[in-house]
């Protein structure tokens, strides 16, 4: 059985078709004049709301805050680090991490241990119930995500599969703002 709705309650005849092979590729010259203010407010909202859901759907994360999964995430993948390089990577002053990764150390997530190049310096590792942690986490919110991509008609999934590119560049666009 397909759905032809989606969260919003539009059909699908309103979703836009995915590009075809002969679809001309986007070149950054051609720029949108630029998104309207509810398109951009529907967009924020929806990835909010997703993240929230795929946040209850882990379950019992020890009831960690965003800061620190990032932190326990960004410690994975780049580990051992020091406070202040992972404070780097985080985007945040090091007393703001030191009050991050106290309460991962001390769920036994993280593990901290001199550095061996400075005495004056911690580096933070990720322990194994750590990893173990962001493996459940991520498969359940794979799975929430799964279920409910299996119930997208093949058009829906098709204009979802195109528009994963176009995400992933918001992702890594640069911030405009002036400091």
């Amino acid at each position: 059985m397909t759905r032809e709705t989606h969260g919003g309650g539009a059909s699908a005849a309103a979703q836009p078709p995915a590009p075809g092979p002969d679809a001309p590729a986007d070149t950054p010259s051609e720029r949108s004049p630029g998104p309207s203010s509810p398109d951009v407010a529907r967009l924020r909202l929806l990835i909010a709301r997703l993240y929230r859901q795929m946040a209850q759907a882990s379950g019992d994360d020890l009831n960690l805050t965003y800061a620190q999964l990032s932190a326990l995430a960004r410690v994975e993948e780049h580990g051992p680090l020091r406070l202040g390089e992972l404070a780097a990577y985080e985007q945040v002053a090091a007393p703001s991490l030191t009050r991050t990764v106290g309460p991962l150390a001390a769920a036994g997530l993280i593990s901290k241990a001199p550095d061996p190049s400075d005495g004056r310096s911690w580096l933070v590792s990720i322990a194994p119930a750590g990893s173990d942690l962001l493996v459940r986490i991520r498969r359940e919110r794979s799975e929430l995500l799964a279920r409910r991509m299996s119930r997208l008609t093949p058009r829906q999934s098709a204009a979802l599969q195109a528009a994963l590119p176009v995400l992933e560049q918001l992702l890594t666009e640069p911030d405009d703002r002036t400091p």
